[in-house]
């Protein structure tokens, strides 16, 4: 079976994107081929997304935040949006509301990859199950 190829997006790439683009890499490695971008990139990871991430044995040492703009998105069989903004795309979009924990304390973050967890896992048994699409 062919990998699915995943753009994760929220707004600074530099949280919630980075988060699905570890956990999907983890998690479904043999059903995707996954990268992130962020509509206004930040120009830092704070250390709670990557304190966060190691605590799940996930490593963004060396994740810099990317600009969707600079993405061919044509490469993409599906964009997964978080940013609460309309991205432009060629593949399907899938919105998922994860709220964006920049600013605020560990646990937000740790409930941002919660359920960050839980989607990435709904999205494997969805690919898994034959329930995933691509353009």
């Amino acid at each position: 079976m062919k990998k699915a190829r995943i753009l994760f997006v929220c707004i600074g790439n530099a949280c919630r994107s980075p988060m699905a683009e570890g956990i999907a890499r983890a998690l479904g490695s043999d059903l995707f081929e996954v990268e992130s971008a962020g509509l206004a990139p930040a120009g830092f990871v704070p250390d709670l997304t990557r304190e966060v991430m190691r605590d799940r044995k996930i490593d963004l040492t060396n994740h810099c935040p990317k600009p969707l703009s600079q993405m061919d998105l044509t490469r993409f069989d599906l964009v997964v949006n978080m940013s609460g903004y309309p991205v432009p795309s060629v593949a399907p979009v899938l919105e998922w509301k994860v709220p964006d924990p920049i600013g605020g304390d560990k646990s937000e973050y740790e409930e941002a990859a919660r359920l960050i967890e839980s989607l990435v896992t709904r999205l494997i048994a969805e690919h898994k199950g034959g329930r995933f699409h691509r353009a």
